[in-house]
């Protein structure tokens, strides 16, 4: 369990990961939803991450509100990305620990994190399937006496 504590973020990130524009409407947004599977969208403007989408904000969209108690679905679904994003995001950085990543999931109750470097630029994403398997296999190298490498 203690190399647990020496791993680092981009050891056990999603490197390879779908970002989206924020131009991007939200019936598209729905579409990728569907298609990958995904809970969240990391938003690029060029290189740089301006924020990420979820599948909660995609649903706040359609919220019934007393100034409309029934949303216009065909009006709504070509909204944009950029009008319902989450523009204040936490995120980690690819050198931090893995406890780092672990403590912020817990206590945002979050299902995954941008991973950026200076700038906000995004090079992965940190989900709790990582963490899980990164924590499987620090203990089977625990229980089994191996050095305990991250794959």
């Amino acid at each position: 369990m203690h190399r647990f504590l020496e791993w680092h973020v981009s050891q056990y990130m999603t490197k390879n990961v779908k970002a989206i524009p924020p131009s991007m409407t939200l019936h598209d947004l729905v579409a990728l939803f569907e298609h990958h599977d995904y809970n969240c969208f990391p938003v690029l403007e060029g290189d740089v991450c301006v924020g990420i989408v979820t599948k909660f904000d995609f649903l706040k969209a359609f919220m019934f509100t007393t100034s409309q108690l029934v949303p216009h679905y065909q009006e709504l679904m070509t909204r944009t990305v950029g009008s319902i994003m989450t523009k204040d995001v936490a995120y980690v950085e690819p050198e931090e620990p893995l406890t780092r990543a672990l403590d912020l999931m817990i206590a945002m109750r979050a299902r995954s994190f941008p991973v950026l470097e200076p700038g906000h630029r995004l090079v992965g994403m940190i989900s709790r399937t990582d963490l899980t398997k990164a924590l499987f296999e620090a203990t089977e190298a625990a229980e089994h006496g191996s050095p305990g490498q991250p794959s």
